[in-house]
This record gives structure tokens, C-alpha cells and sequence, in this order.
């Protein structure tokens, strides 16, 4: 059995919630991208990270389904566990940083796949939707406090592959930011917590808390 960790990426506050993110250490053990893809639809997580080089951050990033190019949630659990300035995704490169209990990176919104970024009128009609039939991949949202940047969020990725909803997406957070040009701090699920904000010639920060489940 290849050896892999379990983070929680987007945790709450007392360190409640999260998304479950597979991490392979040693990419090495598995180099081919059909084994690769094969691991991740036996994990099951939304997303599974496999560290090609360690200090360059160099990383492969895969769902039960697919290859991804760039995905939030994967970026910011390796940026964490491998506390290093940047990382390296097919996309591009990805800076991050430590600052205290949450953990940062830098992308741009147009390296996510698309999404449908729905609002509705308010928190609790976000909270009643059941999960859509395979399709589009929806982001819905609402303003929770709109003067304070407080929004309720749920992420249904569509796709068919068994994960049903995504406890926290940051590549939709990511898009969300870049549409409303402003900082956010959003829950999603059961209670994960994404905090965002602009940066300069089109780039957004992603932040979020990172525990090690296992």
C-alpha cells in the first residue's frame, strides 16, 4: 500500500470541518499517471496531491475522475506541509506563505476548471438546496453580511465521480473573488472557512486553517 497522509484544508475555527486531502509524499512510488489516477479514485477524496519534488514544490494534483491543471484546497494542504515560498502546478507557479494559524497561497482564478457561480437571496436557501443531478459543477452562494464580505457557500462538483459536494473549494472562492473584486471570508459546508483577497495584475490569496488528520 503506497504511503500517504491525510490533511483537513479550510478547517473552522476550533479546527472543526475541513476538506479531507490525500497527500503522496514520495511521488516517485507511483511516476505514472494512470496509477496516479487509479490511487486517487481509491482514496475518494475530492482531491489527492502527489509531490514530485519536495523542494522545488513541485506537485501533481488529481480527483477520483481527472488530472487537474491547478486546484485550490490540494495547493494550500502541500503549501503547509511542505512550508517552502512556492509551488509548481502545471498551471503555473503558486506562491504561498505561513502566517500564523492560516495558510496562504497566490494563483490566478482563470488556472480553476469552470464553474457556475450561483447566487441566491439568502444563507438559508443555500443551506436547503439537495444536491444537483451530474452536470455543471455549481458554486452556490449567498451574502451572509454583504458590508462585512461574509458569505455562505456549497460546492457541487457534477462530475459524476462520487463526491457529491466539496466540503471547501478554494478554486471557487478563488473565481468568486475575482467576480465581486473583494475580499471574502466565506463558509462552506459544514462550517470550512476560505478567506480571500485581491492582489495586484489579476492575482488572488487564498487562505485557510491546515490540520494533519492522519
Amino acid at each position: 500500500m503506497t504511503d500517504y497522509d491525510v490533511l483537513r484544508v479550510f478547517c473552522g475555527p476550533r479546527g472543526e470541518y475541513g476538506n479531507e486531502l490525500g497527500v503522496v509524499r514520495e511521488g516517485s512510488v507511483l511516476p505514472e499517471r494512470d496509477d496516479r489516477q487509479t490511487f486517487a479514485a481509491k482514496l475518494g477524496f475530492s482531491e489527492t496531491v502527489f509531490v514530485d519534488d519536495p523542494e522545488r514544490g513541485f506537485i501533481d494534483i488529481y480527483t477520483p475522475g481527472a488530472r487537474l491543471p491547478f486546484a485550490g484546497h490540494p495547493c494550500v494542504g502541500a503549501a503547509w506541509l511542505l512550508d517552502i515560498p512556492e509551488l509548481v502546478t502545471p498551471a503555473g507557479v503558486v506562491g504561498t506563505r505561513l502566517d500564523g494559524e492560516f495558510t496562504w497561497i497566490e494563483a490566478r482564478p482563470e488556472w480553476a476548471g469552470p464553474r457556475t457561480l450561483r447566487r441566491y437571496a439568502t444563507a438559508a436557501e443555500v443551506d436547503a438546496l439537495p444536491v444537483p443531478p451530474p452536470g455543471e459543477w455549481l458554486y452556490a452562494w449567498a451574502w451572509e453580511d454583504e458590508a462585512a464580505g461574509r458569505v455562505r457557500a456549497r460546492g457541487f462538483p457534477g462530475r459524476g465521480d462520487g463526491v457529491e459536494e466539496d466540503e471547501a473549494t478554494g478554486a471557487a472562492a478563488l473565481q468568486l473573488t475575482a467576480r465581486l473584486g473583494r475580499a471574502l471570508n466565506i463558509i462552506q459546508g459544514k462550517g470550512s472557512q476560505l478567506l480571500t483577497a485581491p492582489q495586484p495584475e489579476g492575482w488572488t490569496e487564498l487562505g485557510g486553517r491546515v490540520l494533519l488528520e492522519h
